[in-house]
């Protein structure tokens, strides 16, 4: 009896055990998630014998990555030599991988491979491919070192599959931040900021300034953050939420969680639902506070700071973003940096600029280095290409080996706005390079931490989407933006609001100046001192339907459909079915701009803003007006007359040049001193002579 009922009860447990494992196997499947991103957008040409390219990947600090692959897909050369060539890869600046290039005639192969473990870093991660592709016979005694048929083409669908787990929610505001703006959050559209359905402006304006603050340090620029109304059945599976209200227009089931404040003098965020949706609050009874709050969370190093779940903002609260400086002198590296290798190697350093600013004149690039002596100085030289394109070269020589530099002025016509890049490309070349081995000798440079960058910028006023986001933004800071939209605010109005303050966002380098929201019945008077959005239709947007005159695409009598111009034909009833974007002079005060984002409904209007969302779209139109449809038909237009260029007078340009304009002043000090001199001989000339008589 014993026996029995002792077998019976192991039975029991082991079944017990098996269920247990069933269910834990269940549950750590499914919290094992997959982040999968390609490397570049383009494809990628490795030319020569031997080569390189670096890519890039990022994992985020509250992931626990289990393991990494690579999955490269490429086509070699048909001339290659498998038995004689290779593919390389490093991770972090350790290799890990190689393999034999397999060469097919048109379909492109692929290899896939896992990464250590130990390789993985958090945050940034940079891969290294280097080919080494052999197209000549073994037997051959030496060999060209450089020739056409030595190539390897990596695919754009190249990349990376990160598998990993989340780490526990912390419940503090710095950890809701950092998820909301995360990788796996922003690329599955799992974030949203949430506002009344009819969001009043300083609701909409601490809106803005809060996604302007995530839209920056969001790495995924191609992926918008939407605004969303209350209620709205999309809000509900989304896993982070900033709900943005004054008190008395939140929600009922939020305001019992909110910690006991009083918000007439302060602003309250706090965080809660940590573990089923988490959701960033922010609120106050004072709009001016709603709006300094909506100023914190677009700070992002303040966010950053913020290890508890709440956080109370009052007057004397200090949320502002240092002032945006802009340096005549820029270090491309702190510490200096080496290139190693036979032929081809480069650096490239990003710079930031406002998107207002381009390249005036005396613009150059002071680049310091020294390399080894073992080089063929008849074919070593050294390029620098501003966003890759060259603006200037110099011969390696022996004699400057250990200490040489060069002084490159990059010119204006090169139409760079914004950010750039800085490229120094080497091409150190080997004597007899084809009748030694590579490892024999390896050559080397170093770019010291006194190479610079000498910048003079110039404000671009001219308002044309080849500038934008000027006017709505100078300098790193909102150009006192004034926003009109419809009385009533529908989803694709939040949207069009989302899709124009992201790309804005990104451009934005601090919280400072400012964006005021207005109705249809705002006055003339209020919109003088602004650069304009308006948004809507003509039936629903006052400012719209006030200065159709003035629009390049102008509505027809009825308002309801866009007539034919001088640059586009237009059917009545395809005219309906088509959104806008006008960028046009001010009609309240001269100096300002006028976007008008528009269409016959908020559809067309949500999908003209589409075009100003991120660079990647935004490239894609220029002039003044733009028109596009569903099918994706896009037609931009530049109406205003190209105004002659003004010719710089002499003074303009060495005040530009600040040598020049300290050597003329020494110049005119020498030749003061000299005529005092010369007046103070004449009268004691004049005194000797007087004094004979």
């Amino acid at each position: 009896m014993n026996k029995r009922f002792i077998i019976i009860c192991m039975a029991c447990l082991c079944l017990v055990f098996v269920q247990f494992g069933q269910a834990w196997a269940a549950e750590t499947s499914a919290d094992k998630l997959t982040y999968e991103t390609t490397f570049t957008n383009t494809d990628i040409g490795l030319s020569g014998v031997r080569a390189s390219k670096q890519v890039h990947f990022q994992t985020e600090d509250y992931w626990k990555v289990s393991d990494v692959s690579i999955y490269l897909d490429y086509k070699s050369s048909p001339l290659t030599r498998t038995e004689r060539s290779s593919i390389t890869l490093t991770m972090n600046g350790t290799k890990f991988h190689s393999f034999r290039p397999v060469v097919g005639e048109d379909l492109k192969q692929r290899v896939a491979v896992k990464v250590p473990k130990e390789l993985i870093l958090k945050g940034k991660n940079t891969l290294t491919i280097e080919g080494y592709i052999q197209t000549t016979s073994e037997y051959q005694v030496c060999v060209p070192p450089e020739a056409r048929d030595n190539w390897f083409q990596i695919y754009s669908t190249s990349g990376v599959a990160v598998h990993y787990t989340n780490e526990a929610p912390s419940g503090s505001i710095n950890d809701f931040n950092r998820r909301f703006i995360g990788l796996d959050t922003v690329s599955a559209g799992q974030n949203a900021i949430s506002v009344p359905k009819q969001g009043n402006p300083a609701e909409l304006e601490a809106a803005v300034y809060a996604l302007s603050g995530f839209a920056k340090t969001n790495s995924l620029k191609d992926k918008t953050i939407p605004i969303i109304a209350y209620g709205d059945e999309n809000l509900n599976d989304k896993k982070a939420i900033v709900a943005v209200a004054l008190y008395d227009q939140l929600p009922a089931n939020i305001k019992g969680m909110l910690e006991s404040q009083d918000l007439n003098d302060k602003a309250l965020i706090q965080l809660m639902n940590k573990d089923k949706q988490p959701t960033l609050v922010l609120t106050s009874q004072n709009p001016d506070l709603l709006v300094k709050a909506g100023r914190l969370v677009a700070n992002q190093e303040l966010m950053k700071q913020l290890d508890s779940s709440t956080k109370v903002v009052d007057n004397q609260t200090d949320v502002t973003t240092p002032e945006v400086s802009i340096n005549k002198n820029v270090k491309l590296t702190d510490t200096g940096d080496e290139l190693k290798g036979w032929m081809h190697q480069e650096k490239t350093y990003f710079v930031s600029l406002p998107a207002n600013r381009s390249f005036a004149d005396a613009s150059k690039v002071s680049l310091d280095f020294r390399y080894a002596k073992n080089l063929d100085f008849d074919r070593s030289l050294v390029t620098v290409l501003v966003n890759n394109t060259p603006i200037g070269s110099k011969k390696l020589t022996s004699e400057l080996a250990d200490g040489d530099a060069v002084t490159l002025p990059i010119p204006k016509n090169l139409n760079i706005t914004g950010n750039f890049s800085v490229t120094v490309a080497f091409d150190l070349e080997l004597k007899d390079a084809g009748c030694i081995q590579l490892q024999d000798e390896t050559p080397w440079t170093f770019i010291t931490k006194d190479t610079v960058l000498q910048l003079h910028t110039k404000d671009k006023t001219d308002l044309l989407f080849d500038n934008y986001p000027y006017p709505f933004l100078r300098d790193g800071s909102f150009n006192q933006v004034g926003v009109i939209l419809p009385e009533e605010h529908d989803a694709y109005t939040y949207l069009t609001l989302s899709n124009v303050f992201n790309l804005l966002g990104q451009y934005a380098e601090g919280n400072t100046g400012n964006v005021r929201f207005y109705g249809d019945s705002t006055s003339s008077s209020d919109l003088q001192e602004r650069n304009i959005i308006a948004i809507g239709t003509y039936q629903n947007n006052k400012i719209v339907r006030e200065n159709n005159s003035h629009l390049y695409f102008q509505y027809d009598q009825a308002g309801s459909s866009f007539q034919s111009n001088e640059k586009m034909s237009i059917d009545t009833d395809y005219g309906k079915r088509i959104g806008t974007l006008q960028l046009i002079r001010s009609p309240y005060e001269s100096g300002h701009g006028l976007l008008a984002i528009t269409g016959a409904g908020s559809e067309y209007y949500y999908l003209a803003s589409k075009l100003i969302t991120s660079e990647s779209t935004k490239w894609k139109i220029f002039g003044d007006g733009v028109a596009v449809d569903k099918d994706g038909n896009i037609n931009p237009y530049r109406f205003k007359k190209e105004a002659e260029q003004e010719p710089s007078s002499i003074m303009d340009k060495v005040m530009q040049r600040g040598d020049v304009f300290g050597f003329i002043a020494a110049a005119v000090l020498v030749m003061v001193l000299v005529l005092v001199s010369l007046i103070l001989m004449i009268r004691k000339y004049r005194r000797n002579r007087e004094g004979e008589r």
